[in-house]
């Protein structure tokens, strides 16, 4: 039997999501949880891989189990976990559904504080010693549609076999003193969105202007992009489904 999980998890303690050497992460203490209220060896597999530090809204991962679930296993997870990890839902799908294969889109934010804020430090970027230009950076945004390659934006030296991905959504709202960067997109790669916002703040304060997200672009370097933007302010907020309303 498939089991989805739907979760979230604050990414500072863990080294990303996946399983790393000699370092933590959300995958190795859920399997190791999971493993022990089951009494057997889990192996679970993420809908994605965020990088250290990243956090997570809404997350899944299926894993295979044959025995009979426990009705108050959410909850005895729930109670194992650290309060980093905390487990939504368990629910049972067909066996050839895939957490990472199977989604049909992922949607992320990204959250900066244009005031200093102490309550805000560790979830959002705190860039309130700029004046950033929110309608630039909208002006930017919209240039992302109209590719499909997005090399420059992509972590070097990665085993993707393609950098190609659809961009459903990209744009900036500002809430205050709270600025929030939301994109959705088939699938994402290795560092992409925290690459994409770096850039968008150089729109922002005038280091760049939106058209030359076209060259940065079409150039296909790394080094044509900015600097990446620091994993805290970043959230992976969706994860979309056929099967799931």
């Amino acid at each position: 039997m498939r089991y989805f999980i739907e979760f979230a998890y604050d990414g500072a303690p863990y080294f990303g999501y996946q399983v790393q050497p000699n370092q933590i992460s959300v995958q190795e203490v859920l399997e190791k949880a999971l493993s022990t209220l089951l009494r057997e060896p889990i192996k679970t597999t993420g809908a994605g891989r965020t990088d250290t530090g990243v956090h997570a809204k809404k997350i899944f991962a299926h894993f295979d189990f044959e025995g009979e679930l426990m009705d108050n296993l959410v909850h005895r997870l729930n109670s194992f976990l650290p309060e980093s990890i905390a487990i939504k839902r368990i629910f049972e799908v067909e066996n050839d559904s895939h957490a990472r294969f199977s989604a049909t889109y992922r949607t992320y934010n990204y959250f900066i504080s244009t005031e200093k804020d102490p309550f805000t430090k560790d979830l959002a970027w705190q860039l309130w010693r700029k004046k950033l230009d929110v309608d630039a950076m909208n002006e930017a945004c919209k240039i992302l549609f109209e590719y499909s390659d997005f090399t420059s934006f992509a972590k070097l030296h990665t085993d993707n076999k393609t950098n190609i991905c659809k961009i459903y959504q990209a744009n900036w709202e500002q809430n205050g003193s709270l600025l929030k960067f939301t994109v959705s997109a088939d699938r994402f790669l290795r560092n992409m969105v925290r690459a994409i916002v770096g850039t968008m703040i150089e729109v922002g304060d005038g280091k760049l202007k939106p058209e030359d997200m076209h060259r940065i672009i079409t150039e296909q370097h790394r080094n044509s992009a900015g600097t990446s933007a620091p994993a805290h302010g970043l959230f992976l907020v969706d994860v979309g489904y056929d099967f799931l309303d």
